[in-house]
């Protein structure tokens, strides 16, 4: 019987992350550690969880193990700065560092889908306020991973998903809908929905995830996660009402009305996110589930969710 490989996650209890580890645990063949903060913890059989803050050198060299890494997988590296600590800190080797960063990492392009080798972002984008530093950061974050890569011997990953929906998923996305659905508010569009959008069931990114271990096909190399389905704002409103099966009349909006009245639409409301994720779907043999399909299964882990929450009150 062969030795389980050793994988740290670093974060990994939210979101995509969380299913990264689910996945994970039905391979049977990795040994498992996830280090991060512990705010919610993951409580998982056979998952290792180290307990620290990833900006603490001290403690990644006080709790990590010295030992071989087969893969280290990255959810949370914001900054160049985030990377290097983690490189230089870490006890032990690494053969692969796969890093999740985002498709916002690319210059705007009417050039669509957008690719691999699309030009990135060059500065800080402003006019996304809050989250003005965060695609450029990302792509900062990649160049950094791959000169630290390269001087180290060992090889990197990194993976770029366009819009993640479902299970544990903290943003109000798809959540946003469902709640305005389960409250019998009005649902408000843009009345010219122009823009598509690309999507990932999470599921889908994690099985990515998990088939990119050790993977030679991937190594040194950068990919978009996207599936084939390009969704506007109808589609979505015509998927919602098939996995909920109530009939829904939207309400119409102009662009300016929404802005105006700070409606919290989830997606742009005249600017196309179109990815392609064909690269790594061609490079992996992978075919992503339907749009739908995912929807109604997120659907039903909401409902659950609700369910649970209402039996606790």
């Amino acid at each position: 019987m062969m030795d389980k490989k050793n994988l740290l996650i670093i974060g990994g209890s939210y979101f995509t992350g969380r299913v990264v580890v689910e996945e994970l645990i039905k391979e049977n063949e990795y040994n498992v550690f996830v280090y991060n903060r512990g705010n919610l913890p993951l409580k998982k059989k056979g998952v290792k969880e180290l307990l620290g803050d990833r900006n603490d050198i001290n403690r990644i060299k006080e709790v990590i193990p010295d030992i071989e890494w087969h893969a280290l997988i990255d959810f949370c590296a914001y900054t160049p700065e985030d990377i290097e600590k983690m490189i230089i800190s870490l006890p032990g080797t690494f053969r692969q560092y796969i890093f999740i960063s985002t498709a916002t990492v690319y210059e705007e392009s009417v050039n669509l889908p957008v690719k691999e080798d699309a030009p990135k972002l060059t500065k800080p984008q402003p006019q996304l306020g809050e989250y003005a530093d965060y695609g450029f950061n990302k792509w900062r974050a990649e160049c950094k991973l791959r000169e630290m890569c390269a001087t180290r011997k060992a090889v990197h990953t990194v993976l770029r998903p366009a819009i993640i929906y479902g299970k544990y998923n903290y943003a109000p996305r798809e959540s946003y809908f469902f709640d305005l659905i389960r409250d019998n508010q009005p649902i408000v569009i843009p009345d010219k929905p122009i823009a598509l959008f690309s999507f990932a069931w999470v599921t889908d990114v994690a099985r990515l995830v998990v088939k990119c271990i050790g993977n030679e096909k991937v190594f040194n190399r950068e990919f978009n996660i996207a599936a084939e389905d390009l969704v506007s704002y109808e589609r979505f409103i015509q998927v919602l009402e098939s996995v909920t099966e109530k009939r829904l009349t939207p309400m119409t909006m102009s662009v300016d009305e929404i802005n105006n009245r700070k409606i919290p639409l989830p997606f742009p409301l005249d600017e196309h996110l179109i990815y392609s994720g064909l690269e790594l779907n061609q490079t992996l043999a992978y075919k992503h589930i339907p749009f739908e399909d995912g929807m109604r299964r997120t659907y039903a882990y909401y409902q659950w969710l609700q369910k649970r929450r209402r039996s606790h009150l």
